[in-house]
């Protein structure tokens, strides 16, 4: 597979404070890669780290096949945009001469981009309106206009729906996938809005305390919380015989409970295994979400 970003064994390390322990991850082209963890769990750091903005106190990092430690990785870091905790704005300024002070900053040579910039961010009617009277969803969005600017193929966005409404949430969303669908633009979201990034992610990589705990597809982690049956039986041995003789996917947990990945004719089940003298203790419907999922393989919530 063909990554934009890969990270091997990174640590950075405060006075008191380690807020990377050996972080791995695999970013692959063409990805919505959704960074995963608690506030404190390290993602802002790995940012800053990757944009240049620290230094790593050990281990390395490849932007498009570059290493961190060499003089080309700054060639590699025009080619991405980023938005790094809050959009770096003047609110004193228009959209437009947002746009216009970052184009002379990357020295490029006309503004002739800006207008459609500006529409790609749906902030083309914004006219004199300065950025101070700009809703926090059209300043982030402000923000991904300007992180644009150098035309990226690689866009890094650091908790980018935080404190928006649900209008902003769903406007960062469909602008988000927008990008990445006909622009062919690979994003990296930091997010702990775990509901969210999982209408966005293609991959996902969950850390904690600063180590990468895993990496997966969207399709792996759909197979890991797909719908089931989790049935609890006084024999999963009776039970797995009778499933196999119905043609019905299953995964045995412990001599007592099951999922069952079908649908289920309870009546005709129940029947089946009163004949063994399997005695069924309960059934419940599960379906788990990608923050039950985070829990179970972390423990605890998201506040530090």
């Amino acid at each position: 597979m063909d990554y934009i970003l890969q990270t091997n064994s990174l640590i950075k390390r405060y006075k008191n404070f380690q807020a990377l322990n050996g972080l791995t991850m695999h970013v692959p082209k063409g990805s919505i890669y959704g960074f995963v963890g608690k506030n404190g769990a390290g993602k802002t750091t790995l940012i800053r780290l990757i944009c240049g903005l620290q230094t790593p106190t050990s281990g390395n990092f490849t932007l498009y096949g570059i290493r961190s430690n060499t003089k080309d990785i700054i060639k590699s870091r025009r080619r991405m945009g980023a938005v790094v905790e809050t959009p770096s704005v003047y609110m004193d300024m228009t959209a437009e001469e947002n746009l216009k002070q970052q184009y002379l900053i990357l020295g490029l040579p006309s503004y002739d981009g800006i207008p459609e910039l500006l529409k790609l961010v749906g902030l083309e009617n914004t006219g004199k309106k300065k950025v101070r009277n700009f809703s926090l969803g059209m300043k982030q969005r402000l923000g991904i206009a300007v992180a644009l600017a150098g035309d990226p193929d690689f866009l890094v966005l650091d908790e980018p729906v935080n404190g928006l409404d649900p209008q902003g949430i769903v406007e960062m969303r469909e602008l988000i996938l927008k990008l990445n669908r006909e622009r062919q633009i690979t994003v990296l979201i930091s997010s702990h809005i775990l509901d969210e990034l999982s209408r966005l992610a293609t991959h996902y990589g969950i850390i904690d305390s600063g180590r990468m705990v895993k990496e997966l597809s969207a399709e792996e982690l759909n197979a890991a919380c797909r719908k089931c049956v989790r049935m609890e039986v006084s024999s999963t041995t009776i039970l797995a015989r009778i499933l196999d003789s119905m043609n019905l996917e299953y995964k045995i947990l412990s001599e007592t409970k099951a999922d069952i990945f079908a649908k289920v004719n309870v009546t005709r089940l129940i029947m089946a295994l009163e004949k063994e003298n399997c005695e069924v203790i309960s059934m419940q419907e599960k379906d788990e979400s990608l923050e039950s999922y985070y829990i179970s393989l972390v423990g605890g919530g998201f506040r530090d």
